[in-house]
């Protein structure tokens, strides 16, 4: 498993801890309560991912560029000039 699909599992696993624990902070289980906190963890977690993938790409656990060009194990053929 490479870097980048671990970071992303880790995100997912973060979201539901964070979500869960607020629920359960909470106390409260109302439908607006439920959906609007789901809704923060959904977002706290793409937060946390944004910032770790910046991390890791400034410490270089993860390559620079992510371009789907640079994930081609070939180069593009090119075609002659005349």
């Amino acid at each position: 498993m490479n870097t980048a699909t671990q970071l992303k599992l880790c995100a997912v696993m973060f979201t539901v801890l964070w979500t869960g624990w607020m629920l359960w902070s909470s106390g409260s289980l109302d439908h607006v309560n439920v959906i609007l906190l789901s809704t923060c963890g959904i977002a706290a977690g793409y937060a946390w991912y944004r910032a770790m993938r910046w991390q890791f790409k400034r410490s270089g656990m993860l390559p620079r560029h992510d371009h789907p060009e640079s994930r081609r194990a070939t180069p593009r053929p090119t075609s002659p000039v005349d």
